[in-house]
């Protein structure tokens, strides 16, 4: 008797349940993109390399064509359509659209969606290849435009607005943003990043 290479699942997404038969095979970018019509993460390498289809896990960032979706069957799932509050936009995303966080705007989900998971992990302490000091009493080191860099280093941006991304992380850390406010935290002054980008 043959397996079946199909499956209903139902994908909790921004909020909402979605169900759908699936290949197996179908990865949570397909499925996002051509299944349920929430073309926010961009499909660009294909190969997990570039970052343009970040979304949140879980709140953990991870890269959407190297998921199965079969396997985020009973996750949160949050993409950029789900960030913002109505109107009122996530505070990283208002923080890349007044820095000019973006030119072409094709990586800017991933990017928005890889930050919000940059942020959460600073502020429980993970360490990156660049802090000095990675006991777990020294707490979060300093989030200096290096460790943003650093943190980011998995989203591309073939534009090259390197610069201005990393001060709207600094801006959007600053004014502590988590992914569980979705966007009821203020964006900080243009002052709050002098220190991170300096």
């Amino acid at each position: 008797m043959a397996l079946s290479t199909s499956s209903v699942i139902t994908l909790k997404i921004n909020g909402e349940k979605h169900t759908l038969p699936v290949d197996h095979r179908t990865t949570l970018l397909d499925a996002l993109r051509e299944r349920l019509d929430l073309t926010g993460s961009k499909k660009g390498c294909d190969q997990g390399q570039c970052g343009a289809c970040t979304v949140l896990l879980d709140g953990r960032r991870t890269v959407s064509c190297l998921q199965l979706a079969v396997a985020a069957e009973g996750h949160e799932i949050t993409t950029v359509e789900g960030l913002a509050e109505g109107d009122r936009l996530h505070p990283v995303q208002q923080a890349f659209l007044d820095l000019d966080g973006y030119q072409c705007g094709y990586c800017t989900p991933g990017q928005i969606c890889s930050a919000i998971g940059v942020i959460e992990e600073h502020a429980a302490g993970w360490p990156s290849a660049v802090t000095d000091d990675v006991r777990p009493e020294a707490g979060p080191p300093p989030l200096t435009a290096d460790e943003i860099r650093e943190r980011m280093s998995g989203n591309l941006c073939r534009c090259g607005a390197y610069v201005s991304i990393v001060e709207a992380v600094a801006r959007a850390a600053a004014a502590g943003t988590s992914a569980d406010t979705r966007g009821r935290a203020s964006a900080g002054s243009a002052n709050d990043t002098e220190g991170a980008v300096a």
